[in-house]
């Protein structure tokens, strides 16, 4: 999950304040929701006003179902 953090942090654009029209500046992250697709949000708050914006990073998934289901290697036989 770290690396998936990571990742979301350098991709990250950092929104403009609408009021003071200058680009906010990075405050926090969090993770909202791990399964079955994870999200994380980004915090940013505006260095002048103080108004506070928030952008989402969702993962597609990654796990992809197995091309052959694995069967018992043993069948218990009541006599």
């Amino acid at each position: 999950m770290v690396d998936r953090l990571r990742s979301a942090a350098e991709q990250l654009e950092a929104p403009s304040c609408p009021d003071c029209h200058i680009e906010m500046k990075w405050f926090r992250s969090e993770l909202l929701a791990d399964e079955p697709t994870p999200i994380i949000a980004h915090l940013f708050v505006c260095p002048h006003c103080k108004r506070a914006a928030q952008a989402e990073t969702i993962f597609k998934g990654t796990q992809a179902p197995p091309d052959k289901l694995s069967a018992p290697r043993f069948i218990a036989c009541a006599l």
